[in-house]
């Protein structure tokens, strides 16, 4: 009999703990970013905020924004390319539109 009783304390002690862990955590929405650059062309990336430029990207390429320069102009992005992430550079933040998905 002591041991239903302690076994029921168990299980709404855990149920209990459960319930106020998924309570704590909100939902969070991820975002995400997209390349739309009016001009036609591929978009630069360079090294640094107005560096050399390394590489490019193309209208629609989701990426993913890790940095913003001090005066908000630059971000550093991200996305996935065959399979594996990596770390573009930095592009003019001008040209990227993001949204929460």
């Amino acid at each position: 009999m002591k041991i239903k009783s302690i076994s029921k304390i168990i299980l709404v002690f855990s149920l209990a703990c459960l319930a106020s862990l998924s309570v704590g955590q909100t939902a969070r929405a991820e975002r995400v970013c997209q390349v739309t650059d009016p001009t036609g062309t591929p978009l630069n990336v360079r090294e640094y905020p107005n560096g050399t430029v390394i590489n490019a990207l193309r209208n629609g390429r989701e990426v993913y924004i890790h940095d913003t320069s001090n005066d908000g102009r630059w971000v550093r992005v991200g996305g996935y390319y065959n399979g594996s992430y990596r770390m573009w550079g930095w592009v003019f933040r001008e040209y990227i539109s993001c949204y929460d998905r």
